[in-house]
């Protein structure tokens, strides 16, 4: 024990301590962002759905029901219109199957690109106060949409099994693809677009209008074969779409086990190399998300002051 008596130790005890300094930027808590730090805050990523779901059939009747009228509305209009008015499905085999199939990738991915776009002003009291990466939001908009779609593809296999599909592993790699590709692609655009919202609001009238685009950019009430037929096979920059090859490689892992003759549906509504497309875009997928990880944390530090 020090004995404050002693001058000598009196003198160390009222000696300053000297002061030591950290050269190094100052930078906001969460400065360390990024997709992989949203995932390995895993128990907050969570958190966040569970509340995304909750507030979106807060106070609601049907609930979760919710989530079938949407597709299953647009699936009777396009059906009556496109299948019964202009007698598309006389020359496609399970029309309906083939149909369902487009409406419930697009769905998901229109329904993660719009919800992601506005995730962040939506949460603007928690992007001002929490410290945590703001990738978080638009992610967890992603994994709203994937959990409504679950029901959807459910009933897909159950309708299917019905017509007598049977799964096959070609049909399992086509499923995990097709989704991977509308994940990553609509991470990408709600990265991309969500930071953008933050600066004009405008940007959120823009998706919605790409949306409407999206449906009709895609095999899906109409088949492949038709665009083949109409472009006498020039249809390179409409395979570009990465979102097509998800809704050709989804009714690959579905509709073609539902028809008669599953080889004779492959060579007449699928195109060539089917698979390796998918692949190819899948790789675009994840270079657009490159880019809008890029540009997300490029303009980041200046969301909260704009919010």
């Amino acid at each position: 024990m020090t004995d404050l008596t002693d001058p000598a130790s009196a003198e160390a005890a009222e000696a300053p301590r000297p002061e030591h300094f950290v050269d190094a930027p100052l930078s906001p808590p969460s400065s360390s962002t990024g997709l992989l730090e949203v995932f390995r805050r895993r128990y907050l990523l969570r958190l966040l759905v569970r509340r995304e779901i909750s507030a979106r059939y807060q106070g609601s009747f049907l609930g979760l029901l919710w989530s079938y009228v949407n597709p299953l509305t647009q699936f009777c209009i396009y059906y009556f219109v496109m299948g019964v008015l202009f007698s598309l499905h006389q020359d496609v085999e399970n029309f309906a199957i083939h149909m369902f199939c487009g409406i419930t990738i697009v769905h998901f991915f229109n329904e993660t690109f719009n919800a992601g776009t506005r995730s962040i002003v939506r949460n603007k009291a928690m992007v001002q106060k929490m410290a945590m990466p703001r990738e978080m939001f638009p992610v967890a908009s992603m994994l709203v949409s994937a959990y409504h779609i679950v029901p959807q593809l459910v009933i897909l296999v159950i309708v299917c099994v019905w017509s007598g599909w049977t799964p096959e592993p070609a049909g399992l790699v086509a499923l995990l693809l097709s989704l991977a590709i509308i994940i990553v692609m609509g991470t990408a655009m709600a990265l991309l677009f969500s930071a953008a919202n933050v600066f004009f609001r405008d940007v959120s009238n823009v998706a919605q209008i790409m949306t409407n685009f999206v449906r009709f950019g895609v095999p899906m009430i109409y088949p492949y074969s038709l665009v083949a037929e109409r472009f006498h096979g020039h249809t390179e920059l409409y395979l570009a779409n990465p979102i097509a090859n998800a809704v050709l490689l989804l009714q690959r892992a579905f509709w073609v086990g539902t028809t008669d003759d599953p080889a004779a549906t492959i060579a007449s509504h699928m195109p060539d190399h089917l698979f390796t497309r998918g692949v190819i875009a899948l790789g675009i997928s994840l270079v657009i998300l490159g880019v809008g990880q890029l540009v997300f944390s490029r303009l980041q530090n200046k969301i909260p002051e704009r919010l």
